[in-house]
This record gives C-alpha cells, structure tokens and sequence, in this order.
C-alpha cells in the first residue's frame, strides 16, 4: 500500500512549489492532495494546472486526490439547480485529468442549508436516491469519456449514509469510473462498534473495499457527555484497530493509497509515525 497526507499545501495551487513536497516526502509520504472549485474555468487556470503536475512529477510523488468544491446538492429536487452544478462538476473532472490526480473528489452534499455534511431529514427519504443515481451515473459517463476515476465521500449523516447503500449505488451506476472514498471512520455507528471495532472494520471492507478508489485514514476518540460523543482522532491516538484497517485495505489494494487528513500541519508527523509504526509492526509493506 502506498501513503499520503491531504494537508501540508497551501489552499491555492499557484502558490505550491518544491519545498512543500520536500516536507511531505520527509515524513515518509509519497502523496498528496490539493481542492479546486467545481465553477473554476479550466483554459485562464491551466499554466497553474500544468506547472502544479510537472513539480510533483519532478518530486517523484502521485497528486492521490483533486477535491472538486461546491455547495449545492446532488440530489437537488431543483433540476436547474443540479443541471448547472453537474456542469461545473464536469469542468472540475476536466481539471482533475489536466493534473493527473489519481482520482476527482466529490460529496453528495445536502439539503440542510447547513452545509455538504449537516444532517436533514429529506436527504432519506426513498425518492431521493433515484435522483442521485440520475446525477451519478451523468457524471460516470462524462468521467468515461476522458478517462477520469470519481471518489465519493461518504458519510453517515449523508445521502449515502451506510457501507450497503454505497456498495449498492455503484453497483446499480455500473461504471468502473466511479467509486467510493474508504472513509472508514465516516461509518461508525455507535459505542459498542468504535469498541469492537475489528469486526465493524472488517464490515466496512467487505462492502466498500472492492468499489473504492482511495482511503482516508482516521482514527476515533469517545468523548464525555450527556449522549454519545465520537470525534476524529489522530492515526493510532484512538480506539479503532487501525492494524486491521491498514492490512484490510492493502489486501484490497495493495498499490492504493490511504491518505492522512483532517489535522492541523504540526500533527501530521505524528500521525504519519504511528501509522509507520503499525505498518511495522504488522508486517504490512509500504512504499
């Protein structure tokens, strides 16, 4: 399996150069990530796309995920409103190949007017999925036609909120282009699953490892408080079995990648050791 962070580069691509590879590189990453807007015009931006892909293949190091941002919803009851943004989302895809990422991020997003990842009674209601199977499999077909791989993120309180909902959308959408982020920890449930969580890994796996393209990798902590509390954790600081996570995922693909995310820049070697540290340990190789 191979390793990389998404972090540790400025927000705006124009303004990353050699040394911030140099410091990924050093922590023992071989990967990295970086966000464009879903509404950016690919021909005024492509200097920046071509320079930003040349410097990391001068570093020797893979751009592993080109997140595509955007706030709208892709199961929007609103069809104007979904046809304008999978027409963004197919110029972000255009973009994404231009830099040679690995795979195109995107999220379902929501209709809480919260944000992509706040919880709302109408994103589960039976109807909505075949409206996000409509927009999926528009983007699979237009992600075809340049041969560009597509990573959901998926979350719990989302659309695609559980490992048989996600297994089972890319298995009806039927494009080998379009897959699913191995987010693991974005599909924990409750207490006794963070604290038998070998088996809910294996879960996990079993019905998403085959249909993804890249991974996340997290770890859980269990905080105080009147009802149930499960933040994000760095690598090997929490309460999951994340040799298990680790060895499952490089069973699955052995030549994928799981990138470390969600940190600030001073927690990444820390993470980045532990999670070396387990690889070791268990006898998994990376490179």
């Amino acid at each position: 399996m191979r390793l990389g962070v998404v972090g540790m580069l400025p927000p705006d691509p124009a303004d990353i150069h050699g040394p911030h590879l140099v410091a990924i590189r050093e922590l023992g990453l071989t990967g990295g990530a970086l966000s464009v807007a879903a509404h950016v015009s690919p021909p005024a931006s492509a200097p920046v796309w071509q320079r930003v892909r040349r410097l990391f293949a001068d570093e020797g190091m893979d751009l592993v995920q080109v997140g595509i941002g955007f706030k709208e919803c892709l199961f929007d009851p609103d069809d104007e409103v979904r046809k304008r943004l999978l027409e963004d989302i197919r110029r972000g895809l255009g973009v994404a190949k231009e830099l040679g990422g690995h795979a195109a991020l995107i999220r379902t997003g929501s209709l809480s007017p919260n944000g992509s990842y706040s919880p709302h009674p109408e994103n589960h209601r039976p109807w909505r999925r075949g409206v996000l199977l409509e927009s999926l499999s528009w983007l699979a077909e237009a992600a075809e036609s340049i041969g560009q791989t597509v990573a959901v993120e998926t979350h719990l309180l989302t659309i695609m909120n559980s490992p048989e909902f996600n297994r089972a959308v890319i298995r009806d959408v039927g494009s080998p282009r379009l897959r699913v982020v191995m987010d693991y920890v974005n599909h924990f449930q409750t207490l006794h699953q963070v604290y038998d969580s070998r088996a809910r890994l294996r879960h996990i796996f079993e019905c998403m490892g085959p249909v993804s393209a890249i991974a996340h990798c997290k770890d859980i902590s269990v905080r105080d408080g009147f009802v149930i509390h499960m933040d994000e954790e760095i690598p090997g600081e929490g309460e999951l079995d994340l040799g298990t996570a680790l060895r499952l995922w490089h069973e699955e693909h052995p030549d994928g990648y799981m990138m470390l995310e969600h940190l600030p820049n001073e927690k990444y070697p820390l993470a980045s050791a532990n999670v070396h540290r387990i690889l070791r340990r268990d006898g998994i190789p990376v490179y």
